[in-house]
């Protein structure tokens, strides 16, 4: 019983750093929301405590990642540490051509230049912010298609993020599928409140996308 207990207790890693946070009052932290006109990106970061805007990568990293930067090869050209990369990522997608970039945007930015301009569409559950940014730059539009619910705040429901798969039949059959260069899904749909999508939902949406594509 007792060696049951302290595995249940006792969590399956080591910390290998820390790093002080501050700690404000719910009065600071009032003051602070004020200031900054209740916009989470105007706060400094060190007046957070628990940071939840972001999943960007704001965990600790494990031994394996730190050991990973240390073993680097950090070449210019011909590094071993891109075709790990590169293998890693062809064994995930299965694709053939891998372009590296520092980060997803920068990705959008490729992607959306490559394939958008005036007269396409790209249709979402709802576009990420920086998604919806790279597609409209190029002239294209991004259309939002969340599921019904997703606007009513105060119906609780239990997969918010998605998408309104018939909604986006009709748009694709209005516009033309070649007007439509690329479908995405957003998961957890961040633009809506950070709310998951159902797996039924996405092979829906896949299901949409091979059917219309032909």
């Amino acid at each position: 019983m007792e060696e049951h207990k302290w595995k249940t207790i006792l969590e399956p890693f080591k910390i290998k750093a820390v790093e002080p946070i501050g700690i404000t009052t719910r009065q600071e932290r009032q003051r602070i929301l004020e200031a900054a006109h209740y916009n989470m990106f105007s706060i400094r970061a060190e007046k957070v405590t628990i940071d939840l805007l972001t999943d960007s990568g704001t965990g600790a990293m494990s031994a394996a990642q730190w050991g990973g930067i240390m073993n680097g090869d950090e070449s210019y050209a011909g590094a071993k540490s891109y075709y790990n990369f590169e293998n890693s990522v062809r064994a995930v997608t299965g694709f053939q051509e891998i372009m590296p970039t520092h980060q997803g945007r920068a990705a959008e930015r490729i992607i959306f230049t490559t394939l958008g301009g005036k007269g396409k569409y790209f249709i979402s559950n709802s576009h990420f912010d920086t998604t919806r940014a790279n597609i409209e730059y190029t002239g294209a539009a991004a259309m939002d298609f969340p599921v019904k619910e997703a606007l009513q705040f105060d119906v609780p429901a239990p997969f918010k993020g998605n998408a309104d798969v018939e909604a986006m039949e009709k748009f694709i059959k209005e516009k033309g599928a070649e007007n439509i260069p690329l479908c995405i899904i957003t998961v957890t749909n961040n633009s809506l409140g950070g709310q998951p999508v159902s797996m039924e939902n996405l092979k829906a949406f896949s299901d949409l996308c091979a059917k219309v594509q032909g």
